[in-house]
């Protein structure tokens, strides 16, 4: 019997997601801390089960994070079951990610073959985004595997005519909502519409089945949300990045509306530049010229070539050029310019648009190809049904992405699993082209899908690599075209097919790699060459703040037993203490420090109470009436007492890449990669916040010295005033 099942064993899914599991998992435990914004989350969330529930940044539950729970809820019992480390803490993105690998060949394979299954599964796989998330604390990889998941149950729910399955299914968007919000709700017109056109029951049927998942889904959805907002503020933690401490608040004004028309909430102290959508002429990454509050210029080091100015905390000063553009991410990060293309703009498509040709016509191919076996215009295939669906989920998903103003360019994991599961079919369609002599016009438009594939890539790979984009181009051309020629010769065509197929992987699959070859954990994750010509640098939140011990030590002597260890403004400032010593800090203005999660009069009245006996005023804070009366009442505390100058000048053991890196030049100070990607001055791929800076050793090449891992003890370029609050 089980050898009988062993036989069975599809062994290229086998050996496909053991690709996976290396990609996504090899050297996670040498990452660090990965996003400090979560992992501090983390901390707080394994202290208690009101912290668990809530999501609370902070170990006495005074603010949560911007996001829902489900996510960190399977971070948290990793921790809990492994204690603390940073490979415990993305172990769970890890295995999400290998289950969508394997849902993607489950959901392909009884409509398309195996091949289509494997080769969809595979092009899952090396995607560079897909990798890269998959390393990272985010919500992204979990999100993903629950959409998946939940599209699964509906096939299989209209295969074996389970309306209970269809309920299910749709109650698993409610749970992907507790994960990242609205952005769960993208893949919901792809399930109505299949459903309705795929199930085999009666229309009144439908409507009833469909009626009851649509309340299932509102029941999972809104369980979690109304649970906390009915909830009275006092026995709560304040809800994050909100305006009116609400989740739906939340769910529908920062997580919702705002990321297509522009941030208007919980920006500013953070981030100077954000709010709303960008102006004509402002490129990704330029910040309209403006800098955060209290930052300062950053010069190069010698020998770097490209940008001398590097750009702040929270953007760059210098031009983008063709990679950047208005209209995306509030001038935050380089997400491309808005319009139809902006998916396959180098910004966004090196990161997951490498085989969009090949997935659009093999759409095209596969669907036309079916209308001959309907029996009624009207009526649709299984083959169709399932398109249907794929090119469901990818249409609004790219429409929303093209037009919104704020997300982060890792979002565009969301894009991943329809074009690499319609680029397998496009690929196993020319096959059986080839195979059984269908009609030419299928036959040419596949292979024409080849070319347009091995075009856009070779564009994508240019600025890095030109002899692989002549090799792309070549190799892809010649071997289609052969597959073509020799369509009536089954093996020699099979050959040609392969060799086009791995001509079309080459690229793709290198910038799959970079993350897993630079040992990336990033808060905010991408792929690409640069991360192999960084010299690494500390994991954490998007400035990369790290915990000073000295300032620790001397906060643990003073505090006299305080309920706060101290108070800032924003959570990135407080995430690495919190890590650190799972002692409680208060963030008064939530992740961007601009939050009214308590007023002046509260906090005087916590300050009388002893409850906060000291306020660690970073450069990023705003200047609010609290900020004042902190400056203007309390007592700066020499900074020699909790400060070390040599601090902000040790050696980085971690290997993320949150903030932007510059490529290690090579002899005379060039980079080794060879030309910057094109119309951007300096290495400035994929919308990192800060550069990260070093000195430059011998040869010009640039040394990690700038900042420390989440594991050090330095305040790694991290600044601020310190106050004692009488």
């Amino acid at each position: 019997m089980i050898r009988e099942r062993i036989k069975r064993w599809d062994y290229w899914l086998v050996g496909i997601l053991i690709l996976a599991a290396f990609l996504y998992g090899w050297s996670i435990w040498t990452a660090g801390y990965s996003n400090n914004f979560y992992t501090a989350a983390i901390v707080s969330m394994s202290e208690s089960w009101k912290n668990f529930w809530y999501a609370s940044f902070d170990p006495a539950s005074f603010i949560t994070v911007d996001k829902p729970p489900v996510a960190l809820w399977f971070m948290v019992i990793c921790v809990k079951i492994f204690g603390l480390h940073g490979w415990s803490i993305v172990l769970s993105s890890v295995l999400f990610g290998i289950g969508s690998v394997a849902l993607i060949y489950k959901m392909i394979k009884p409509y398309f073959g195996r091949l289509a299954a494997n080769m969809g599964a595979f092009f899952m796989t090396i995607t560079p985004i897909v990798v890269a998330v998959s390393r990272t604390n985010n919500m992204d990889a979990t999100l993903v595997f629950f959409l998946l998941l939940a599209g699964y149950l509906l096939q299989v729910a209209v295969s074996k005519q389970r309306a209970w399955l269809v309920a299910v299914s749709f109650a698993l968007i409610g749970v992907a909502f507790n994960i990242k919000m609205l952005q769960a709700f993208m893949v919901l017109p792809a399930m109505y519409f299949f459903y309705w056109i795929a199930s085999t029951a009666g229309w009144k049927k439908k409507i009833m089945h469909l009626v009851a998942a649509t309340a299932a889904l509102v029941v999972f959805t809104l369980l979690w949300p109304l649970a906390v907002d009915s909830t009275s503020t006092s026995k709560r933690p304040y809800i994050g990045s909100s305006s009116t401490n609400s989740v739906l608040n939340l769910a529908f004004g920062y997580n919702g509306s705002q990321r297509l028309l522009g941030q208007t909430s919980g920006t500013g102290g953070r981030f100077s530049g954000m709010g709303g959508s960008s102006k004509k002429g402002n490129h990704a990454g330029k910040m309209n010229g403006t800098r955060p509050t209290g930052s300062k210029k950053m010069t190069a080091p010698k020998g770097m070539t490209g940008n001398k100015k590097a750009g702040t905390a929270g953007g760059q000063t210098g031009k983008m050029g063709q990679n950047g553009g208005g209209g995306g991410g509030s001038n935050i990060f380089n997400v491309g310019s808005a319009g139809p293309f902006r998916l396959l703009q180098k910004a966004l498509g090196q990161q997951v648009s490498w085989m969009f040709p090949l997935a659009l016509m093999g759409l095209i191919a596969t669907f036309l190809y079916e209308i001959k076996k309907q029996r009624r215009w009207w009526q649709t295939t299984k083959k169709q049904q399932q398109l249907f669906y794929w090119a469901g989920w990818l249409v609004p998903v790219g429409a929303f992405f093209s037009i919104a103003s704020f997300f982060h360019p890792y979002y565009m994991v969301m894009v991943a699993p329809p074009l690499a599961a319609l680029a397998g079919i496009g690929v196993a369609t020319f096959v059986g082209a080839l195979r059984t002599s269908k009609p030419q016009w299928q036959l040419y438009l596949l292979a024409a899908s080849f070319w347009l594939t091995g075009i856009l890539q070779a564009w994508y790979a240019y600025s890095y690599y030109p002899w692989l984009s002549w090799i792309i181009v070549a190799g892809t051309a010649a071997a289609s075209l052969l597959a073509v020629f020799f369509y009536r010769n089954t093996l020699k065509s099979m050959v040609c097919a392969a060799v086009a197929t791995v001509f079309l992987s080459l690229a793709p699959g290198f910038w799959a790699l970079t993350p897993t070859l630079a040992g990336a954990s990033d808060a905010i994750p991408s792929a690409g060459p640069d991360l192999l010509s960084s010299s690494g640098g500390a994991s954490g939140g998007l400035g990369s703040e790290q915990a000073n011990t000295k300032m620790i030590k001397y906060l643990e002597k003073h505090n006299n037993g305080a309920k706060y260890l101290f108070a800032t403004m924003d959570s990135n400032t407080a995430a690495p203490y919190i890590i650190k010593t799972k002692k409680a800090v208060m963030t008064i203005g939530g992740y961007n420090g601009t939050d009214n999660a308590i007023s002046l009069a509260q906090f005087k009245k916590l300050v009388k109470e002893g409850k906060v006996k000291y306020f660690y005023l970073s450069g990023k804070t705003t200047n609010s009436a609290l900020v004042r009366w902190v400056k203007k009442y309390g007592t700066k505390v020499k900074s020699s007492e909790y400060s070390n100058s040599s601090s902000t000048q040790q050696t980085t053991t971690g290997k993320s890449n949150t903030a932007m890196k510059q490529g290690t030049p090579g002899k005379g100070g060039k980079r080794p990669s060879g030309k910057a990607p094109q119309g951007m001055k300096g290495n400035q791929m994929g919308g990192r916040k800060n550069m990260k800076q070093g000195q430059p050793g011998k040869n010009g090449k640039t040394s990690s010295n700038s900042q420390t891992s989440s594991f050090g003890g330095s305040m790694g370029g991290q600044s601020g005033t310190l106050y004692k609050l009488d």
